[in-house]
């Protein structure tokens, strides 16, 4: 007999590498990007007999708003500097370094139009799919993606934006 641990289990499995990197590209740090998938997962767990059918949909919306929450809290608590050894370092790869300044370049963007380019470019969901898993309108979306993309053109280099068209 399956239960709802089983099938929550299941998609725990499936899903969290991707809902991880998602959410490292939302908040752009991985120890954060990790506390925020668990709490996802905890949302997601309580409201299993309701989604279980469609469950990623609702982690992607969960995940976003989540990322927003914590980005509203986050104007709220003094900041602290990082110390030498907490600054990232370039790793010499390409890719990495690339990866990087998008994922920097993300953190500058309003949560709503993270939420929307990762969505839209990172998790290859078409403009519907965006308005429907963060609850707004098909013209958000776009308004959304076009006002992050022209953003992202002025504080990144050309060459960074080559995988999002």
């Amino acid at each position: 007999m399956v239960t709802r641990g089983d099938d929550f289990d299941d998609f725990v499995r499936g899903s969290s590498t991707r809902l991880l990197r998602t959410a490292v590209l939302l908040v752009g740090d991985r120890s954060a990007a990790e506390d925020l998938v668990q709490e996802m997962y905890e949302r997601v767990y309580v409201a299993w007999r309701r989604i279980h059918s469609a469950p990623d949909a609702y982690a992607r919306r969960t995940l976003a708003n989540l990322a927003a929450n914590r980005w509203r809290s986050k104007g709220r608590k003094p900041e602290v500097a990082l110390a030498d050894h907490d600054r990232p370092t370039p790793d010499g790869a390409e890719d990495h370094a690339v990866r990087d300044q998008l994922i920097t370049a993300l953190q500058e963007l309003p949560p709503r139009q993270r939420a929307v380019i990762v969505l839209r470019y990172y998790e290859d969901l078409t403009e519907a799919q965006t308005a429907d898993a963060l609850g707004c309108s098909l013209g958000t979306v776009k308004s959304q993606t076009s006002r992050a993309l022209d953003r992202l053109r002025l504080i990144t280099e050309p060459a960074i934006l080559e995988g999002l068209r």
